[in-house]
């Protein structure tokens, strides 16, 4: 298992939460796909939750906003 990060994941952390789901064993390349897709998704997420403080005149994005772009990011 390779613990070199190349994003904002760890790819120690990612392996992590593999197992975690009840893998037994774990590819590198299975690794590092699924921190390109969460990392990918978080950004989406976190734009999404910026336009929603924004549009309710906040400059700090709050939980409530999160939990609605995950809502919004996952349904389109």
């Amino acid at each position: 298992m390779s613990c070199m990060q190349e994003g904002e994941l760890s790819t120690a952390a990612i392996h992590r939460l593999i197992r975690k789901a009840g893998a037994t064993r774990v590819g590198d390349d299975a690794v590092e796909e699924l921190r390109k897709v969460l990392e990918e998704l978080g950004v989406r997420i976190g734009k999404e939750a910026i336009e929603l403080a924004t549009h309710a005149r906040r400059k700090t994005v709050k939980s409530d906003d999160i939990r609605l772009a995950v809502k919004r990011v996952t349904h389109e």
